[in-house]
């Protein structure tokens, strides 16, 4: 499944263009980290969103690139922010900013972007998208938070993961199809539309996401690393749910105390494609994709929404 960009092939150009010029600083060594981030940028799947949901709902104007590259600023403040909670020295198949600028400037660096994000939407006065997206930001914050406190006990159950998928991943992919559907329409309810469908692609996305860490396919992090950063995510919380006592039990010791052991990891994650946990995610999955589409669906047909549902498709079928 491919990314419908020649739907929006001319306005992705003019979005790079904004993009660029929010990212611009006044420091020299500034300036060096942010083309280092720049080159290495991802599929732009958010601003993508951003520009589509304007496009359904009306007309991709100014609001609507601002909204996106507010979005592609928050996005990638958190993930700068995330390699220094992670550790991470690789982001991509590079070396992370983490990696050459360390903790200090790297904290900074995700502020800084915040604080342009902040500022490109308060000098334009566009106060309803800027309070859509100070939401996601409260939200991701909250899910991380949660998702620490429960990693130190391994004490999760379904709905408390979805809450926090829900926060962490979702709210932000939720907030940009919102976001984009009020830049163009300035309408209540088509808003609210493309913000539930927004919410019910990202909980798919996440999903798709965590089944990752149980393939051997090559998707640039390692297979095992949830488990080895003690992540308890949906395949293996069912199987923690479905198994007897004692692998129950086996499974927990090593996901606290043998997390690095590179035999230990994969007997586990033998244990979750044994008792059901992979095919249980993938139909969890296939149903937040399903409800994406029936919302998306409430929308005339139009190659825009089929550009939309190509992107949900591209979600869930994706290989890394």
């Amino acid at each position: 499944m491919n990314l419908p960009t020649n739907l929006i092939s001319n306005e992705l150009k003019v979005f790079e263009t904004r993009f660029k010029e929010a990212m611009q600083g006044k420091d020299s060594r500034l300036d060096r980290i942010l083309r280092y981030v720049v080159k290495r940028k991802g599929k732009q799947l958010r601003p993508m969103f951003v520009l589509l949901s304007a496009k359904l709902c009306g007309e991709i104007n100014e609001p609507a690139y601002r909204a996106a590259s507010l979005v592609e600023l928050l996005h990638t403040a958190t993930l700068i922010h995330d390699d220094v909670v992670d550790d991470s020295l690789e982001r991509r198949g590079f070396f992370s900013t983490f990696a050459l600028w360390k903790a200090k400037a790297n904290i900074l660096l995700g502020d800084y972007l915040l604080a342009k994000g902040l500022l490109l939407s308060l000098d334009n006065n566009d106060f309803r998208v800027l309070h859509i997206l100070s939401d996601a930001v409260r939200k991701m914050s909250e899910g991380e938070l949660l998702q620490m406190q429960k990693a130190r006990t391994l004490n999760l159950d379904e709905d408390i993961y979805f809450d926090i998928i829900k926060s962490k991943t979702a709210s932000l992919l939720a907030s940009a199809c919102a976001a984009g559907a009020w830049s163009a329409s300035q309408d209540e309810d088509n808003t609210e539309k493309m913000r539930l469908f927004g919410e019910k692609t990202g909980m798919a996305f996440q999903i798709k996401d965590d089944l990752f860490d149980y393939t051997s396919e090559n998707i640039g992090k390692p297979t095992g690393n949830d488990i080895k950063e003690k992540k308890l995510t949906l395949p293996l919380i069912y199987t923690l749910n479905n198994t007897d006592k004692s692998i129950r039990r086996k499974i927990i010791y090593i996901v606290k105390n043998n997390n690095t052991d590179k035999k230990k990891v994969q007997w586990v994650i033998e244990q979750v494609e044994k008792f059901g946990g992979i095919a249980y995610a993938n139909e969890k999955m296939i149903k937040f994709k399903n409800e994406a589409l029936e919302i998306l669906h409430q929308f005339p047909e139009s190659n825009v929404r089929q550009g939309l549902e190509d992107m949900v498709l591209y979600v869930t079928d994706r290989k890394y």
